[in-house]
């Protein structure tokens, strides 16, 4: 039992983004019986958001080589969710550069997505702010995720969040990309993005990375600071190091309405055999790499490569090239 001091936010939301950030480790290839498992452990264990997968241009990202959490279709959603007739919301990722919103997102009356996540780099704010306002005409609630914040400069992070203020967004996102944020950051970062959005009464979210073990001691950090929006995956599963992992992230919510038991069975028997095939997790490569505040997508082409487990030569390959 609880001691009566611990208590909880109750206007504080989860969003689990195993499918669509975990999908970055396999090209999004996750079958039918893998997103079902998860989405039925998210229901059960009463998570408030499930990121299903990406809003990707097929012309980018053909269907021959990328799974269908890549592109979420309708008929792919449907055909594992139905019409979802549970309290879990489904959000699917748009990267600026990277879809086809304008024809491929389709009015919320014909989706059984809920919420759309528009993700772009500070040199993207214009056409952030059109894919914004495109998916709230069509319905959507719609979050501003504005990735790599630690490679911005303060007057960028600054203009890009004044003209962000504007749009229909209900959530401004801070997004760690590299996992090289640390506590003093991210507090500094949350109350700039709450400050921005209050005159509109914008919530902030918080999504992090593991590469230095710091993705879910850095969202209790957010938490603590008024961050009310959290991202987070079954067992961490995410691109390279992976994210804050739910299981952590749920033990330390107290929400009662929150129920644990169901994320360790779909690690226990849907994360932990993926473990065969695929690799995430915070190996030295990710830690180097967040160190300098670099993307992980060199650790990641080591990891796969001869350079494998070479953490002396990769090092000195990244000072070298920083």
């Amino acid at each position: 039992m609880n001691a009566p001091w611990i208590t909880y936010r109750p206007e504080l939301k989860v969003l689990d983004c195993t499918i669509r950030d975990g999908g970055l480790v396999n090209d999004h290839r996750f079958d039918d019986a893998f997103v079902k498992a998860v989405y039925e452990a998210c229901v059960e264990a009463g998570i408030d958001y499930m990121e299903i997968g990406y809003k990707a241009s097929k012309e980018l990202f053909p269907r021959d080589q990328f799974g269908p959490w890549k592109h979420c279709d309708e008929e792919d959603l449907r055909r594992v969710v139905g019409d979802n007739p549970t309290e879990l919301k489904l959000s699917a990722m748009a990267d600026a550069g990277k879809s086809n919103w304008r024809t491929d997102i389709l009015p919320k009356s014909e989706s059984v997505l809920d919420m759309i996540r528009v993700a772009f780099y500070v040199h993207q704010v214009s056409e952030a702010v059109d894919m914004i306002n495109d998916a709230a005409e069509k319905g959507y609630e719609v979050t501003a995720n504005l990735m790599a914040v630690s490679k911005a400069k303060e007057e960028e992070i600054d203009q890009a969040l004044e003209v962000l203020a504007e749009t229909p967004a209900c959530q401004l996102v801070v997004v760690d990309s590299f996992g090289s944020l640390y506590a003093e950051q991210i507090e500094r970062l949350v109350k700039k993005y709450l400050e921005c959005g209050k005159a509109t009464g914008k919530e902030v979210g918080m999504h992090a990375h593991n590469n230095q073990q710091l993705a879910f001691a850095n969202t209790i950090e957010a938490i603590i600071h008024g961050a009310n929006r959290v991202d987070a995956s079954m067992a961490g599963l995410g691109r390279g190091a992976g994210n804050c992992p739910m299981e952590l992230l749920i033990g330390f919510l107290r929400n009662p309405k929150f129920k644990i038991r169901p994320i360790y069975k779909v690690i226990q028997d849907q994360l932990q055999p993926l473990r065969q095939t695929v690799e995430w997790g915070a190996f030295p490569e990710f830690m180097i790499t967040g160190q300098l505040n670099e993307h992980p997508r060199s650790a990641i082409a080591a990891r796969r490569g001869e350079m494998c487990d070479r953490y002396v030569e990769f090092y000195d390959k990244m000072i070298s090239d920083v």
